[in-house]
């Protein structure tokens, strides 16, 4: 199939055809000729499947049909979870509608100026890509209305559920037409996430692509254990040390521990810069635009300031610390492997990290192989699964901690070997705390050793 065989218009085919791509993906072969129906969709497709063309072209399509009324407001919204990801969203609306004259859009995130933005609004906008806090102040202070909504977009709508932004999405949606189209994509349609659909939508088509296992097939998923964080940092330096590295993505579970490992790299010799919630939307594209550059090499970012980053050049994901959720890590691991290239993820687990490692392994189907670095071996095997003897030890003889491995008890797990000083560890091996970079997650992570 082609685009041209989709029914887009012929501006749009020259965008598409401009941009080198021959043909759809699966979701844009079977969600755009729904969307332009004009009935409301529900699309669960995985990391890297094209899903914002999918969305973005019918929308365009509709908008060159017929023009606005000067200065009615946006026809197309997107709501979209993190600032970065609704840049690259609003720059995808620019790239295919080059050839659409007088189209207008408006990317509306925090950390950004609210009065440059509300300059924007002051002209005719046709697309408005937002996130939806901003967008709620925007609403609060008049600055914008949504009563010529046509079509509603709601992308990664798990993420956002996660970060809490639950109400002010049902506030947004309210001040929409009810005739609207709804196009709600994410990666799950179950669970809260199919209760909001439910709210949004009237009759909706389910659309549900499943990863392709080629896809994945690129990316070396490993597992190395650690002892202590000061043992953790020690492998995290010879992983960035190795041969055949040459961007690499290192998350971190909070906004402080991002900034002070990224420092600490820095003083070790690593072109390496932080990336989280708490900087300014200025020096977050300053960071971003040096590492599509090349001057950055490592990037220690949490898991919603990565959301969207899309560099080729990234050979490495590290996971200095494992996600809170299963669903995590496959967006952590898709930053690598992108544009047909071969990628690396690596996961760093401690002795109370395990439960989460396995959420992973039965989330993604996939064992994550254990791997050794000579000279910083662990002082112990993690345990094998019930069932599967050997799991995770080459000699096949399961190696399971002791009952009681806790900090200092000196059995099975123990913290030993490489205990955490300096920057990165401190008394006994206890990482920074700090606050998550998800509003929705309250808890501090438990990875005290």
């Amino acid at each position: 199939m082609t685009f041209k065989e989709l029914g887009l218009d012929e501006a749009l085919l020259q965008a598409i055809e401009s941009s080198g791509y021959p043909n759809p993906t699966p979701v844009q072969a079977r969600a755009i000729p729904a969307a332009l129906a004009g009935g409301d969709l529900l699309v669960s497709s995985h990391t890297g499947s094209g899903k914002t063309a999918a969305f973005a072209l019918p929308c365009l399509h509709r908008l060159g049909q017929n023009k606005p009324a000067h200065g009615a407001g946006p026809r197309v919204l997107v709501l979209a979870p993190t600032r970065e990801l609704a840049q690259q969203v609003e720059k995808a609306f620019k790239t295919y509608a080059r050839h659409l004259r007088g189209l207008n859009t408006a990317c509306l995130v925090g950390g950004a100026p609210f009065f440059a933005q509300a300059k924007q609004l002051a002209r005719p906008v046709d697309v408005v890509v937002a996130t939806p806090g901003r967008l709620i102040d925007h609403l609060q202070r008049r600055k914008l209305r949504l009563s010529e909504v046509q079509t509603l977009v709601l992308d990664e709508a798990d993420r956002m559920l996660d970060m809490g932004f639950a109400e002010d999405i049902e506030t947004i949606v309210a001040a929409t037409p009810a005739a609207r189209q709804t196009l709600l994509f994410s990666a799950t349609l179950d669970g809260v996430v199919g209760r909001l659909a439910q709210k949004l939508t009237r009759d909706p088509q389910r659309i549900e692509i499943v990863a392709s296992q080629t896809k994945t097939g690129t990316i070396e998923q490993r597992l190395l254990m650690a002892d202590s964080l000061g043992h953790k940092t020690r492998l995290l330096e010879a992983v960035l040390s190795g041969d055949g590295l040459q961007q690499a993505v290192v998350f971190t579970a909070t906004k402080r521990s991002a900034e002070e490992l990224s420092l600490g790299l820095q003083e070790k010799g690593f072109a390496a810069a932080a990336l989280h919630g708490d900087m300014h939307q200025t020096a977050r594209n300053r960071t971003l635009d040096k590492l599509r550059a090349g001057r950055i090499g490592i990037l220690v970012a949490t898991d919603v300031a990565a959301r969207g980053i899309d560099v080729a050049g990234i050979s490495h994901v590290i996971n200095f610390d494992p996600p809170r959720a299963a669903e995590d890590y496959v967006h952590r691991i898709g930053r690598t492997g992108r544009a047909g290239r071969d990628g690396i993820a690596i996961t760093f687990s401690g002795p109370r990290e395990m439960g989460i490692i396995r959420a992973i392994e039965r989330f993604t189907g996939n064992r994550l192989a254990v791997h050794v670095i000579e000279g910083l071996e662990p002082s112990a095997r993690p345990a094998a699964p019930r069932g599967r003897p050997g799991y995770g030890d080459r000699s096949g003889s399961g190696g399971r901690p002791a009952q009681d491995a806790r900090p200092g008890s000196g059995k099975g797990w123990t913290g030993g070997a490489g205990r955490g000083n300096g920057r990165f560890g401190g008394e006994g091996g206890r990482p920074s705390s700090g606050r998550s970079d998800s509003a929705s997650r309250r808890t501090r992570p438990d990875n005290r050793w």
